[in-house]
C-alpha cells in the first residue's frame, strides 16, 4: 500500500461527504433520536488544540450513535458577542461585525479539514439578529411573567477593559484578560428569580442517580438556597441592624455583629470617618469572587457602636466592618459564633473575641469541649445556651426562631431570595 496523502485524501473524501450531504439531518425520522452538543467556540480566528479534543470527542459520539442507528443531530454554531470582539476591533480599528465574520470564516474552513460529522447547514451564530431576536422574546417572557427584576448588586469591575467580570474571571484578585486589579461596584443589574424555584430545582437533582456526586453538589451550590432567620439586634446609637443567619441556633455563641462594606450603615458611618472609608475601599478591591473572598486575610474595622443580644439587654457586641461579608446576601449583615464557622474563628482570633462552643458532639463533657484551629460544624446538643441547653440543633433553631417571631423581632426567610419571605 502506498503512504497515504492525508491532504489528498482527506479532501477528497470531505468534499464527496459535503456533496452529499451525509450528515445533514431532517428534522423528523421513525429513527431514535440523539442531540450531540459540544460548546460553542468563541470566534477568535483560529483554533487549537482544546478545539481539536473537545470536537473530536463529540465527533466519535456522533459517529457512534449513528452507528447504532440514531437518527443524529450535531450542529455547530459560534459564541460570538463579548469584550475580546469589542476589544480586537478597537484595536485594528474595524468593526466588530466584520472581524467577528472573518473570523469565524477562518475557523469554520479550519474545523472543516478535520472532517467532522457535523450538519453545517445548521451554523448560526450567537450575533445573528435571527439568534438573539429570540432571546430578547424570551426575556420579555419573563419578564412579563414576573421571573426578573432589576436592583443594584456588587459586581467585579475591570477599571481596564471597563467591564463586569464573572467571579470565574477574576484571577488572584485581577481580571482574566486585562491583569488590572478588580474593583467591587455596586451597579444595576437584572436578575432571574431562581431561588423561587429551588426546591423544585433541588427535588429535581435527587432523581439524577447516575450524576456523579460531586457534580450534584457543585449544582446544589449553584442554586444555592438557604434558609435561616432575619432578626434585629438595637444599636448604641438608638438604631438597629437586621442580620440574617442559618446557624441562629448559636445565638448564644456571639461575639461580635459584622458589617459588610457596602452595608448602607458602613457608607453613613465613613461619611464622618476616614479611616473606616479607607478600609471600605480597601475590602472593594477583593471584588466578589467567593474564593478570593476565602482565601483573603479576614479584616476587620471596629465602628465603635455597640449591639445588644436579643435575649439579654446587659449583653452587649463590638460592631464591625468586615471584609468577608457581602451586600448580595442576606441583609447584609450578620452575627459572628466563631466557634462554629471557620470565617468567623479566623476574624475572632484576629481581634481576639470571645469563642464559646455552643454545640457540643454527643458523649462529649460541655464543660470540656474547646475549640482549636477548626470551628466545629458537626451536629451535637447545645450546650452554654441556657434554655436552649440540651436541645438537638434543629430543635434549638425552632426555638430561637419562635421566640423572636413571637416577639417580632424575627422572620424565618430565605438568604438568597430576594424580596420574598
Amino acid at each position: 500500500m502506498a503512504r497515504y496523502n492525508a491532504k489528498e485524501s482527506e479532501a477528497k473524501w470531505q468534499a464527496a461527504w459535503e456533496k452529499a450531504r451525509v450528515f445533514s439531518v431532517a428534522n423528523t425520522s421513525d429513527k431514535p433520536k440523539s442531540y450531540i452538543l459540544e460548546m460553542y467556540p468563541y470566534p477568535s480566528g483560529r483554533i487549537h488544540v482544546g478545539h481539536t479534543r473537545n470536537y473530536a470527542m463529540g465527533d466519535v459520539l456522533a459517529r457512534f450513535r449513528r452507528a447504532q442507528g440514531f437518527h443524529v443531530l450535531h450542529p455547530m454554531g459560534w459564541d460570538a458577542f463579548g469584550l475580546p470582539a469589542e476589544n480586537a476591533a478597537r484595536e485594528r480599528r474595524i468593526d466588530p461585525r466584520e472581524w467577528t465574520y472573518e473570523n469565524i470564516e477562518a475557523m469554520r474552513g479550519q474545523l472543516k479539514r478535520m472532517g467532522l460529522a457535523i450538519d453545517w447547514s445548521r451554523e448560526f451564530a450567537t450575533c445573528d439578529a435571527e439568534y438573539y431576536g429570540h432571546q430578547q422574546k424570551l426575556f420579555l417572557d419573563f419578564f412579563k411573567a414576573g421571573f426578573v427584576y432589576r436592583a443594584e448588586a456588587d459586581v467585579n469591575w475591570d477599571p481596564v477593559d471597563l467591564t463586569v467580570l464573572a467571579n470565574e474571571q477574576v484571577i488572584d484578585g485581577r481580571g482574566w484578560r486585562s491583569g488590572a486589579p478588580v474593583e467591587r461596584r455596586k451597579l444595576a443589574q437584572w436578575f432571574f428569580r431562581i431561588t423561587d424555584f429551588a426546591d423544585d430545582l433541588l427535588d429535581g437533582l435527587e432523581t439524577l442517580d447516575r450524576w456523579p456526586e460531586k457534580v450534584r453538589l457543585m449544582q446544589r451550590n449553584w442554586i444555592g438556597k438557604s434558609e435561616g432567620l432575619k432578626f434585629r439586634f438595637d444599636l448604641s446609637n438608638e438604631g438597629s441592624v437586621d442580620v440574617f443567619s442559618t446557624r441562629h441556633d448559636t445565638l448564644f455563641g456571639a461575639s461580635f455583629v459584622a458589617l459588610s462594606p457596602d452595608h448602607p450603615l458602613t457608607e453613613e458611618l465613613a461619611k464622618a470617618n476616614p479611616k473606616l472609608a479607607a478600609f471600605v475601599t480597601e475590602c472593594r478591591r477583593l471584588g466578589t469572587a467567593e474564593a478570593a473572598i476565602e482565601k483573603a486575610e479576614k479584616l476587620g474595622f471596629d465602628t465603635g457602636l455597640k449591639a445588644t443580644h436579643p435575649f439579654d439587654p446587659d449583653w452587649k457586641l463590638p460592631v464591625l466592618v468586615a471584609n468577608f461579608v457581602l451586600m448580595a446576601y442576606g441583609t447584609g449583615a450578620i452575627f459572628g459564633c466563631p466557634a462554629h464557622d471557620q470565617r468567623d474563628l479566623e476574624f475572632a482570633r484576629k481581634y481576639d473575641l470571645a469563642v464559646v462552643p455552643v454545640v457540643v458532639p454527643e458523649n462529649e463533657d460541655p464543660k470540656k469541649f474547646v475549640v482549636g484551629e477548626e470551628a466545629y460544624l458537626g451536629p451535637g446538643r447545645l450546650a452554654n445556651s441556657r434554655f436552649l441547653d440540651g436541645l438537638d440543633v434543629d430543635s434549638a433553631k425552632a426555638e430561637v426562631a419562635r421566640r423572636l417571631e413571637s416577639e417580632g423581632r424575627g422572620r424565618r426567610r430565605c438568604g438568597t431570595c430576594r424580596g420574598t419571605s
